[in-house]
């Protein structure tokens, strides 16, 4: 699965906007998006507010303010049929070059600005489009550019997203060369005609040679990623992706269910009235919630609303959990989003002008939004919800504001019907309900 939204797992670059999708929590899956991804929602980014981003990267930066890099690289062999991101496809070698020494160009344009010259990177992101796509040669030139620019020998975390198709050997310990510590495989499914339908380029002996080979090289974690409700999928087929998963025994599971955002193939088809079914929301929430119980079984512990950990192993997400406190983050690359010091900001979304603009000298910012200090707030809150629990403690220290008194009603109305559990400070959604966690987000928004 490609890596560039702030949910989860991924880092953003051209993400559909947050909650309420056409189709709603319940019944069909309709074309929209419904996934809380963001606050305020990108919608609401404008381009003649660019300069504030600029504002922000002349000015220095909060020394407490951890600082993370994204990486885009929007390259993949096929386009899946349900992806809505900044990706292309049938690109030349030398195409491919041309947009790495841009991404390496930003980097270091970057890192002339006042915001972050001298400050440590305590998290790196590759996601995509599928960084595993550039060859052993292209990595190693980039990555050693931009070491130079961030240097990332002491960050606590470098993620890096595979699609299984794209690796050998040879590629994944160079993966692990460059200071990768958590790798990430986009399985999604582990049959065949599953994956043909919905686009994908890997098949499932890829999918088992590469995970062995990940493992014999080692990473201190890896990670599978699954799709409930792809086209085609069945009962027994999905019960039968868990159990293949829970075989690999990874350090982490990440359970995402399939959407139909406006820019995808699938969803254009169905606007056309030529689409395939799609599973319902319900549905697809039944298999989340097995492969939750099935997991929890095999001895893995719920980590947030999408991803299960294994419970005897040290799991950390730290570009997630920086990010859902309000980390600073540089998204490089084609189409992809910052956040630095309270502005949030996202490149130009066409790859000529992000490569024009970077061979200018420019740092391609294209719109950007100023968050004032309750939307920061909002943020915060909507985003560390989505790991179950909310404590009003850290947003007295950090903010000045009581959470449960300024979102007393919101409260209120969610515990009342059984979507939120209130414990002194600490607010918690139930076992029960996590799978329609969007519903509580969605109140504070």
């Amino acid at each position: 699965m490609c890596a560039v939204s702030i949910e989860g797992d991924r880092v953003p670059a051209d993400r559909a906007d947050g909650a309420g999708g056409s189709a709603g929590a319940h019944g069909s899956t309709g074309v929209g998006s419904y996934f809380v991804a963001n606050y305020p929602p990108f919608s609401s980014w404008r381009p003649e507010a660019a300069g504030e981003a600029s504002a922000a990267l002349a000015r220095p930066a909060d020394p407490s303010t951890p600082l993370g890099l994204y990486l885009h690289i929007p390259f993949c062999r096929l386009r899946c049929k349900f992806c809505y991101f900044r990706v292309y496809t049938n690109r030349n070698a030398r195409e491919v070059e041309d947009y790495a020494d841009a991404l390496a160009r930003e980097v270091e344009l970057f890192r002339e600005t006042t915001a972050q010259a001298g400050r440590p990177v305590r998290f790196v992101y590759f996601g995509g489009g599928t960084p595993s796509f550039l060859s052993t040669g292209q990595l190693r030139a980039l990555v050693g550019r931009i070491r130079a620019a961030f240097p990332w020998d002491r960050a606590e975390e470098v993620t890096f997203e595979c699609e299984p198709g794209t690796l050998t050997r040879k590629k994944i310990e160079t993966i692990r060369e460059i200071g990768v510590t958590r790798i990430s495989l986009g399985v999604e499914n582990f049959d065949d005609a599953v994956l043909e339908a919905n686009g994908r380029a890997h098949r499932s002996a890829e999918i088992r040679r590469a995970w062995e080979e990940i493992r014999e090289v080692g990473f201190p974690q890896a990670n599978i990623d699954l799709i409930a409700g792809m086209v085609g999928e069945t009962d027994a087929n999905w019960r039968d992706c868990v159990r293949k998963a829970i075989e690999l025994a990874p350090e982490s599971i990440t359970i995402y269910q399939l959407e139909l955002p406006w820019n995808a193939e699938f969803s254009r088809e169905i606007l056309k009235g030529t689409g395939v079914p799609v599973a319902g929301w319900e549905e697809k929430r039944a298999w989340a919630d097995l492969a939750f119980r099935e997991l929890e079984a095999a001895g893995y512990r719920v980590s947030s609303g999408y991803t299960m950990v294994r419970a005897d192993r040290d799991v950390r997400f730290v570009y997630r959990d920086a990010l859902w406190r309000g980390a600073d983050m540089i998204g490089t690359g084609v189409a992809s989003f910052s956040h630095v010091g309270g502005v949030h900001f996202q490149n130009a979304d066409r790859i000529e002008d992000y490569i024009a603009a970077v061979r200018g000298g420019r740092i391609p910012i294209a719109r950007a939004l100023a968050m004032t200090e309750e939307e920061r707030m909002i943020r915060e809150l909507v985003l560390q919800m989505k790991l179950g629990r909310l404590d009003a403690g850290y947003f007295r220290a950090k903010f000045g504001v009581d959470v449960r008194e300024a979102f007393g009603r919101e409260i209120d109305e969610l515990r009342g019907e059984g979507l939120l559990i209130l414990e002194g400070d600490v607010m918690k959604i139930p076992d029960d309900k996590f799978l329609i966690s969007n519903a509580v987000f969605s109140r504070f928004v």
